[in-house]
């Protein structure tokens, strides 16, 4: 009800899995292809509890300092100059410049010391099959035991587990070991009732046919050989671009023209612009 109150429509398998997650105080690793509204059931969720929502965004290379500390070195060479500017030699080596004043805490601590101060936070990790597989390797301390060792300073432990999704695209497998770790969903692209609920909830306006016709017409692109099939989020877009040029039902020059919108490829805009796109128009029709 949460969800659907901020206009994310979940079925039945989702709600139940994102439900034994917080329940059990697991992690949860969605998974499934680009813009079938992974990140945003973080955002909902992370508003529906009304607590902050903390995100880690995965590419490759990502190191611990990044995603969890580092030493703000400028401010530790200031500080020292400024001890060493007033005379204060002896207290300049002695100073500790190795302590949490000096420390730049990235989204993987932040996490930790926000579950120990409140209310625990949503930790996205998005995307961490873009991550290089050490990195995953490194996570698996946090997901099990929820701290970071940092060694000028010691162990930091949460005192209640952050709230954790991680999603994954699958553009590589995630190890066994992180999955051991988490609850699994997948989450396939939506019926076309479901998607039809999503346009009608997330583009305010929408006439309702118009809103048929063009999840009609993106579930029929989805069957189609194209180098990337659009996702839920291409379909909220096409709806509200379509809404700003004022149509009120899909022709065949407002889908060529706009195209550009639910597709990414050029080869795809190529390969449905004209003849394919009108035929598709024609079966949208014919299904009423």
């Amino acid at each position: 009800m949460a969800f659907r109150e901020r206009d994310y429509i979940a079925d039945r398998s989702l709600a139940t899995t994102v439900f034994l997650a917080l329940e059990l105080g697991r992690p949860l690793l969605l998974e499934g292809e680009a813009g079938v509204g992974k990140t945003e059931l973080a955002k909902v969720l992370a508003a529906s509890l009304g607590t902050r929502l903390i995100r880690l965004q995965c590419y490759e290379g990502l190191d611990v300092n990044t995603a969890v500390y580092e030493w703000n070195y400028p401010r530790q060479m200031l500080e020292i100059r400024l001890l060493e500017a007033r005379g204060d030699i002896d207290r300049a080596k002695a100073h500790d410049i190795f302590s949490a004043d000096f420390l730049i805490k990235r989204p993987l601590l932040q996490a930790l010391e926000a579950s120990s101060e409140g209310d625990p936070p949503v930790l996205l990790i998005d995307e961490i099959d873009r991550a290089d597989e050490e990195f995953e390797a490194y996570l698996l301390e946090i997901l099990s035991d929820f701290q970071v060792t940092v060694p000028e300073i010691g162990t930091i432990q949460a005192e209640r587990p952050p709230r954790v999704i991680l999603t994954s695209n699958r553009t590589r497998e995630v190890h066994d070991a992180l999955k051991r770790r988490c609850l699994y969903h997948w989450i396939d692209y939506p019926t076309a009732q479901r998607e039809f609920d999503i346009v009608l909830a997330r583009v305010p306006g929408a006439p309702e046919g118009l809103a048929r016709q063009v999840v009609a017409f993106v579930q029929r692109l989805r069957e189609a050989d194209l180098t990337k099939v659009p996702g839920v989020a291409e379909t909220l877009d096409w709806a509200a671009a379509l809404m700003a040029l004022g149509a009120r039902e899909l022709d065949p020059d407002t889908v060529d023209a706009t195209l550009g919108v639910v597709l990414k490829y050029e080869e795809d805009v190529r390969h449905v612009r004209g003849a394919t796109a009108h035929a598709y128009l024609a079966e949208v029709a014919a299904a009423g």
